[in-house]
């Protein structure tokens, strides 16, 4: 009986949540709207007690009347008005009675859902706006396929590790297609939100936490398209995601083996210092050259595809083919040793191999120096990896641009890295 007296007075909450909202919608006089702070309440109410009395066949009696109560309205609605009255209101009647069955049932989710109805009803102008006018067609477009990656081709990718691949899945790859597919989105996004130059250090910086390589290759990308002084931005901006390596080399530390974070401390601070270094100096120094271009260039900028497919289905297809590459070598010639292992494992990816090496320090089989060195060797070899991917998809001078940031990043941990042992 309590859990009933919970559920009503939820309920009662949530209809009165939910009708203040449509009160102050409804207008006035003889063309005002059908429901308001009364009818919602009323309706919540209705299916809380049809939920408390008889569950099932009372419920979806109630449910039925409300809904021709809803088509009634509707009706009305529409011979009052000369223009579409539109179904928000009607909806949303059917949806509290909803509500108030599931305030019953589950009180916390009811009140929950009935928070949620009420933003999207009074975000109403805020949402025609952003699907009008704001969102544009490419981008309703590719916000399309991102879905269709994500919902479609990821889960169906096969997860099974394949030997010819050096145990990579098939579902690694679609993976890394949606990684790259949601920093352009990103990207975008943050472009059109902030404008050029925050856009560009935040993408940069955030990006290299999820793939510094995958970073490097969708700024290198844009590069090529864009002019001199947003050249010079994007490589910045790219150098930036060499911060976000060492920071997440600490964040792994600190979750595999805990007691060599502050060994591991000195050399990813001084990573970190001059990779955020060089990027910023790269951006600060570009900005007054941008700033005259786009003075230059005034007007509207052409609309441009917030995502690149082929872009991202090439980096995906190059992983492949370097995992087959470094099997059949393993097959070929045997393993060199540990570090060798982990220079292979560096050329796609640095935190896996250092993940590895801190692992085995935890486990006690590697020194605490050596597993430091090997957490070392992995982002050296990795930048290496990065530079080549930067030349591949900005040109030789963005590669420049960014490799000499990421070299000296390296160098800097190094130098600490000797200096603390």
């Amino acid at each position: 009986m309590a859990d009933a007296w919970i559920g009503l007075l939820v309920a009662l909450g949530c209809g009165l949540l939910v009708g203040v909202e449509r009160e102050q919608r409804k207008g006035r006089g003889p063309q005002r709207g059908a429901a308001g702070i009364r009818t919602f309440t009323l309706v919540t109410l209705a299916g809380a007690l049809a939920q408390a009395l008889a569950p099932g066949a009372l419920v979806a009696a109630g449910l039925l009347a409300v809904g021709l109560l809803a088509a009634a309205a509707y009706w009305r609605s529409s011979l009052a008005r000369s223009s579409d009255p539109g179904l928000t209101t009607e909806v949303a009647l059917v949806v509290a009675y909803l509500v108030g069955v599931q305030c019953v049932v589950q009180p916390a989710l009811g009140a929950a859902c009935a928070a949620v109805l009420a933003g999207l009803l009074a975000a109403r102008e805020n949402m025609h706006r952003f699907a009008t006018e704001w969102l544009t067609e490419l981008e309703l477009r590719d916000a399309l396929v991102l879905a269709g990656v994500a919902l479609v081709i990821v889960p169906l990718a096969p997860a099974s590790a394949l030997p010819w691949l050096g145990g990579l899945a098939p579902r690694t790859a679609a993976w890394l297609v949606l990684v790259i597919l949601s920093i352009q989105g990103a990207a975008h996004v943050a472009r059109r939100v902030l404008g050029g130059g925050q856009a560009l250090a935040l993408s940069g910086l955030l990006g290299g936490f999820v793939s510094s390589t995958a970073t490097i290759a969708t700024l290198g990308a844009q590069s090529r398209a864009e002019q001199a002084p947003t050249q010079r931005r994007l490589a910045a901006a790219a150098a930036l995601s060499g911060a976000a390596t060492w920071l997440q080399a600490l964040a792994l530390c600190a979750v595999v083996s805990p007691a060599l974070l502050p060994a591991l401390l000195a050399p990813a601070a001084a990573g970190i210092a001059t990779a955020l270094a060089g990027g910023a100096l790269g951006l600060r120094g570009s900005a007054e050259a941008d700033a005259e271009a786009t003075a230059e260039n005034a007007g509207p900028p052409p609309p441009r595809r917030p995502l690149r497919l082929r872009e991202a289905a090439s980096v995906a297809a190059a992983l492949l083919l370097v995992s087959a590459a470094v099997a059949w070598a393993q097959t070929q010639f045997g393993s060199s040793g540990r570090l060798a292992g982990t220079a292979l494992a560096a050329l796609a990816d640095a935190h896996a191999p250092i993940a590895a090496s801190l692992a085995l320090h935890q486990a006690g089989e590697l020194s605490a120096g050596e597993a430091l060195r090997a957490a070392l060797l992995a982002v050296s070899v990795n930048t290496g990896s990065r530079c080549a991917v930067a030349a591949f998809t900005g040109g030789p001078l963005f590669a420049w641009r960014v490799g000499r940031v990421l070299v000296l990043s390296v160098g800097a941990a190094g130098l600490a890295l000797w200096l603390s042992s």
